[in-house]
């Protein structure tokens, strides 16, 4: 299985407009942070986890050719705002709609932004396509198997995702944009190899988990490795690592894995 983190900034992004705070300014590259997505190949099978205002850029940066599976885990700007650029997708995979697995809040938003996107088929060489599915609790693929669990998140419910690869056996959680990660999806994500959590900033958040609950998460799902994703401003990528716990590391655009 190959995990690329295309992005891992929040809804400003890093450096953010109109600052010129260290982080903002900083000369490390790990500090410049796009819009948080992911991207993951289980045996040939590439799932595109959302699609943020920079995912053209994104994927032109990591040389993402195919795209097999689109899920929108919430249909919050940052996620959903590239979504017309999966047009060149539509076009790789014979000009079909590309389906779009999402909970019942990310199809009225898909519904509302992309309203001729909607349809059987483009209705041209380069136009985009969605046929809407419902994320059920487990999608099953020859390749393995992707999991679904709702994770809270102010007043919606956003996916997380559980990867499990049928040829080796391993297995990749994403939990983003969370307060918290529920009972039940701490016992999905036992067992992972590498797990992919919210962890905003050091100071508290009403919406998302801050550093020191994501650690927390982390040490109660007890993967080997867990990432802190979805990363502002407020987190140095040198500073932070020294502090962190071990088995616990921040990611950085452009970081690829292989399990």
């Amino acid at each position: 299985m190959e995990i690329v983190f295309l992005g891992t900034g929040t809804s400003q992004g890093v450096p953010m407009i109109a600052c010129s705070c260290a982080v903002c300014t900083s000369a490390d590259v790990r500090n410049h942070r796009t819009r948080a997505s992911m991207h993951v190949v289980m045996d040939g099978l590439h799932v595109q986890i959302d699609a943020t205002p920079e995912f053209r850029l994104q994927c032109l940066r990591e040389k993402i050719e195919k795209l097999d599976v689109f899920v929108l885990t919430h249909g919050h700007a940052d996620h959903i705002a590239g979504m017309d650029d999966l047009r060149r997708f539509c076009d790789l995979i014979g000009g079909e709609a590309l389906k779009v697995y999402t909970t019942d809040e990310g199809m009225a938003r898909v519904l509302s932004i992309f309203p001729y996107a909607i349809a059987e088929r483009p209705v041209s060489r380069g136009y985009a396509a969605f046929k809407l599915e419902h994320m059920p609790a487990a999608l099953e693929f020859r390749q393995g198997t992707i999991r679904s669990t709702l994770l809270p998140h102010g007043g919606v419910n956003t996916l997380g995702l559980i990867f499990e690869e049928k040829s080796s056996g391993k297995k990749f959680v994403y939990y983003n944009d969370c307060k918290r990660v529920p009972r039940e999806a701490v016992a999905l994500a036992r067992g992972a190899d590498v797990v992919v959590l919210d962890g905003l900033r050091p100071d508290p958040h009403p919406t998302h988990m801050n550093i020191e609950e994501a650690c927390a998460a982390a040490a109660e799902i007890g993967a080997p490795v867990s990432y802190l994703t979805h990363l502002t401003h407020a987190i140095d990528h040198e500073t932070w690592s020294r502090k962190l716990p071990t088995g616990v590391e921040l990611a950085y655009d452009g970081l690829r894995l292989m399990l």
